[in-house]
């Protein structure tokens, strides 16, 4: 079975009368409230994992996944909203404050970075090596966040740490964001609204 191509489906539901601004923007909210709780649960299944037992600070980043995938199918705004989403409920089911200012910092450091490779590269990059910059990145915005609250740049000694475990879990991060998409762009409601 063969489907029309996302542009004229989409130019079939306006022609319908059924379409409009508010039918997509309808769509998205429904998305990124799916989104944001999944982020939490994979919040909550990261924080029984015992990676910092190995790298103190380092996480799996789970939560990426959805952003990644947020940011391929939808605007950049909406991956703002996920990330707020995700980062003010994940601080108050498990963190404190000062862990809300370093996850926000490295949220959306690493949010500008994977933007801009995959509206600016335009396709160059794999989902791979974004997720690994984002990855990075990320770490690199919590140590910039926790020298502002510390008072002390002595705190970046432990960058080549954070930035090795980094890599590891973006590659991970982004081998699962991949997965998700090409499942996801089977799907015709995913489709449309990458279009719209």
């Amino acid at each position: 079975m063969s489907y029309p191509e996302p542009q004229d489906r989409v130019s079939d539901r306006y022609q319908a009368g059924i379409g409009s601004r508010g039918y997509y923007d309808l769509r998205r909210v429904v998305i990124i409230a799916i989104f944001a709780a999944i982020t939490i649960v994979l919040g909550l299944i990261e924080a029984m994992i015992p990676l910092q037992l190995a790298v103190p600070g380092a996480k799996l980043g789970l939560g990426n996944i959805m952003v990644l995938t947020c940011l391929y199918f939808l605007r950049a705004r909406d991956a703002l909203t996920l990330i707020a989403l995700k980062t003010v409920l994940t601080a108050l089911i498990l963190g404190t404050f000062s862990s809300f200012l370093f996850s926000i910092a490295g949220s959306l450091l690493s949010f500008l970075f994977m933007y801009g490779l995959l509206r600016i590269g335009s396709g160059r990059f794999s989902m791979i090596g974004i997720s690994l910059v984002g990855g990075v990145t990320h770490n690199i915005g919590q140590l910039g966040a926790a020298t502002i609250v510390l008072g002390t740049a002595k705190i970046f000694y432990y960058l080549p740490f954070l930035m090795a475990a980094g890599i590891v879990t973006g590659i991970f991060v982004g081998l699962a964001a991949r997965y998700l998409i090409q499942r996801l762009e089977r799907i015709p409601a995913f489709e449309e609204l990458r279009y719209s």
